[in-house]
C-alpha cells in the first residue's frame, strides 16, 4: 500500500512540475545542489528490523538500554574514492544486538592522582563518556581497604603477605580508600569523578583480606567490610565485583600463611573455596543492599580461556570447581584478557588478528565451561582488556586505537555484557604503557595528553548507533566492517583496515531508505614509528606534538559527501573510518 501511494504521489508530482520542484528544494539544504536521482529505487521493498531476545550474556547489562539520539554532525565538503574493490553490505534489518554503553567502559587505578581536580583529565574524560569506571581495579583490589584512612589497616591486616614463593612482602602492602596522597586517589575521589563526568561505577572489593586475614573469622569479616561499603555507596554503583584474577598465583590470597590463620583455610586457594567465600560474600552485600532499598548485581571471577600445562593446578581446576561449587549465585561472570601474544614484540597484523578473534574465542570458552559444569549461562563480562604485545611502542600506537575498536566491536558482535580497557593512567615504560593518557613521563609529551587509542574510542562512540546489525565484507580480507543503526532509522559504518595498504571501500545497504548526505571522520596514523605511529590524524588533522592527537577533537567537523555516486571511502593503513548516513 505505501509503495503504490508512493507511485502515486511520483505521477501527482510529474504532472504538478513547479510543484515538485518547490517540494524537492525544500526538503533539502541550501548548499546541496538539486538532483532527481534517488539513490534509493522507489520499488525496493523494505524488510523492518526486529530485535532478537537479549542474549543471556548480555542480560542486565541492557535494562538500562535506551535509543540513542541521532544528531547530523557540522560538516566541510569531502571527496570520496573513484573506485572501490571491496563491497561492505549492511543489512539494517538484521540487528544482532541492541548495544549496551557498558561496553565503552574504562579502569581507573588508586595510584593517578585524585582525578577529579584534573582538569584537563576530567574535560577528556567526560567527552570520552566510557560509561562505567572500574576501580579500584587490578590486583590492587584485593589489598584495598576502602574505609582506613592512610597506612591504618585494620588490625587483624598481617604485616607481611606470602608471595607464590612462599617467601614473604612486607613495608607498603595495602592501599587505602582514605587515603592522604596527592597521588592516590581515595573512594570519595572516586565517586567526584563519577559524578562530575557523569558516568557510573564498577567496584571490585577486597577478597583477597578473605584469606590472609587473621582474624577468627577471615571470611566474615572481609564480607562485612564488602557490605559496609555497600552501605556507604548507597545505591550510586550497581555492578560490583568480587576480588580479581583469584585463580593467579599473582594475587595476594592465593597462598597464605598458614601459620597466621585462624579458621582452617588451606595454604593455597581453590575455585570451590573462593566459591564458597563468594556466597557468603553475595549475601552480606545483597543484604546491605535490601537493607538500604538499592538493587546490586554481584559478578565471581571465572578463568577465561584453555588453561595450559604450565599453569597452576589452581588455575587449571578454577572453573570446574567453582562454578558447582557456587551454585548460580553469581549474576554475572568475569573474564580477563590481554588479547595478544604474551609479552612478545607483535607485529600490526598479530595485534589485530588476535582483536578479530580472541573475544570470539572466550566467549565461547567460557559458555562452555558453564555449561560442562552445570552451570546456567548468565552475563559475562571482560573487564580488563588491552594487549601484552611490547617493545615497539605498540600500546601507544595509532595502531593501537584499531585494536582497540574492534575488540570493543567484537565484545558486541559476541554479546559480552560490559568491557573495561586497563588502564586511564599508567608509566611510560618506553612505551610499553596501557595508559589511554600520559603520565607526563615521556619526552615531549604533557601529562594527561590522549594516545590515539583515546581518538579512536571517541569517535567510534560517537558514531554508533544503538543497535548492531550485520555487515559482510566482500573484495578483500584486509577490510573489517561494524555497522549499526539507530531507532530512527540512520546507519553508522566502521570500517577498518588490517594491513598496510591503503584500501577503497564502498558501502551498500539494503533494507535502509537512504537520506542525502553520508558522513565521515577518517583516522590515519603518520611516518614516525613504522606500523606502529604514535601519531593519529583525523580528517589530517593531528597533534602538535610528537605523540597523540588534534587538540580540536571535540569540534572537529565531519568530511561528507551526497549518497548520489555512492559511499565509496579510503582507509588508511592500519587504521578506520567512522561513517554516519542519513536516512530518509
Amino acid at each position: 500500500m505505501i509503495i503504490l501511494q508512493f507511485k502515486k504521489l511520483l505521477t501527482f508530482l510529474t504532472i504538478l512540475g513547479f510543484s515538485a520542484l518547490l517540494f524537492f528544494s525544500c526538503s533539502k539544504k541550501s548548499s546541496d545542489p538539486v538532483t532527481t536521482t534517488d539513490p534509493v529505487t522507489p520499488d525496493d521493498p523494505i524488510v523492518a528490523p526486529v530485535d532478537p531476545p537479549i542474549a543471556p550474556t548480555m542480560g542486565l547489562f541492557l535494562n538500562e538500554w535506551q535509543p540513542k539520539i541521532y544528531t547530523a554532525p557540522s560538516y566541510t565538503d569531502g571527496t570520496i574514492a573513484t573506485d572501490a574493490g571491496t563491497v561492505v553490505t549492511v543489512d539494517a534489518s538484521n540487528v544482532i544486538t541492541k548495544i549496551p554503553l557498558t561496553i565503552f567502559g574504562h579502569n581507573a587505578n588508586t595510584w593517578m592522582s585524585k582525578m577529579y581536580n584534573e582538569p584537563i583529565f576530567m574535560n577528556h574524560l567526560t567527552n570520552l563518556k566510557p560509561n562505567v569506571i572500574r576501580f579500584p581495579a587490578g590486583s590492587g583490589s584485593d589489598c584495598f581497604f576502602w574505609n582506613c584512612d592512610n597506612n591504618i589497616p585494620p588490625a587483624d591486616a598481617p604485616t607481611r603477605l606470602c608471595k607464590n614463593d612462599g617467601t614473604f612482602a612486607t613495608g607498603s602492602l595495602y592501599g587505602y580508600g582514605k587515603s592522604t596522597g596527592s597521588w592516590q586517589a581515595t573512594v570519595d575521589n572516586y565517586y567526584s569523578v563519577l559524578l562530575q563526568s557523569n558516568n557510573q561505577g564498577l567496584i571490585t572489593v577486597n577478597y583477597g583480606y578473605a584469606r590472609y586475614g587473621t582474624g577468627p573469622n577471615p571470611v566474615a569479616a572481609a564480607a562485612h567490610l564488602a557490605a559496609d561499603w555497600v552501605r556507604y555507596d548507597n545505591g550510586r554503583t550497581k555492578y560490583w565485583e568480587i576480588g580479581n584474577e583469584n585463580y593467579g598465583d599473582w594475587e595476594w590470597g592465593y597462598r597464605i600463611d598458614v601459620a597466621a590463620n585462624k579458621d582452617a583455610q588451606p595454604e593455597y586457594l581453590t575455585g570451590k573455596l573462593y566459591a564458597q567465600h563468594f556466597k557468603v560474600f553475595a549475601d552480606s552485600m545483597r543484604k546491605a543492599a535490601t537493607q538500604i532499598g538499592k538493587t546490586i548485581y554481584i559478578g565471581a571471577v571465572m578463568q577465561e580461556s584453555q588453561t595450559q600445562s604450565w599453569q597452576t593446578v589452581t588455575t587449571q581446576t578454577w572453573n570446574s570447581t567453582m562454578i558447582p561449587e557456587v551454585n548460580n549465585t553469581p549474576d554475572f561472570y568475569i573474564g580477563h584478557n590481554y588479547i595478544t601474544p604474551y609479552n612478545e614484540n607483535s607485529n600490526a597484523s598479530t595485534v589485530l588478528t588476535s582483536a578479530l578473534t580472541v573475544p570470539g574465542q572466550m566467549m565461547t570458552f567460557m559458555k562452555s565451561e558453564l555449561v560442562k559444569n552445570n552451570g546456567t549461562i548468565k552475563p559475562i563480562i571482560l573487564s580488563e582488556w588491552n594487549m601484552w604485545a611490547q617493545d615497539s611502542k605498540q600500546q601507544v600506537s595509532n595502531t593501537s586505537g584499531t585494536f582497540a575498536v574492534i575488540v570493543q566491536a567484537e565484545a558486541l558482535k559476541n554479546k559480552f555484557g560490559l568491557t573495561a580497557r586497563w588502564d586511564l593512567l599508567n608509566g611510560w615504560s618506553n612505551g610499553n604503557d596501557h595508559g589511554l593518557f600520559s603520565a607526563g613521563d615521556e619526552s615531549g609529551v604533557d601529562k594527561w595528553s590522549p594516545r590515539p587509542s583515546f581518538y579512536y574510542m571517541y569517535f567510534f562512540q560517537k558514531c554508533i548507533g544503538d543497535r548492531l546489525v550485520d555487515a559482510t565484507v566482500s573484495g578483500s580480507t584486509n577490510v573489517i566492517a561494524y555497522a549499526s543503526t539507530y531507532t530512527t532509522g540512520q546507519g553508522s559504518v566502521a570500517l577498518l583496515n588490517t594491513s598496510g595498504t591503503a584500501q577503497n571501500a564502498e558501502v551498500k545497504l539494503k533494507n535502509f531508505k537512504l537520506g542525502t548526505r553520508f558522513y565521515w571522520y577518517t583516522m590515519a596514523g603518520s611516518n614516525d614509528n613504522g606500523e606502529f605511529s604514535r601519531k593519529v590524524m583525523v580528517n589530517g588533522s593531528g597533534p602538535t606534538a610528537i605523540a597523540g592527537g588534534p587538540a580540536d577533537y571535540a569540534t572537529l567537523k565531519a568530511q561528507s559527501a551526497l549518497t548520489t555516486k555512492g559511499i565509496k571511502l579510503t582507509i588508511p593503513a592500519w587504521s578506520a573510518v567512522f561513517v554516519i548516513i542519513d536516512s530518509k
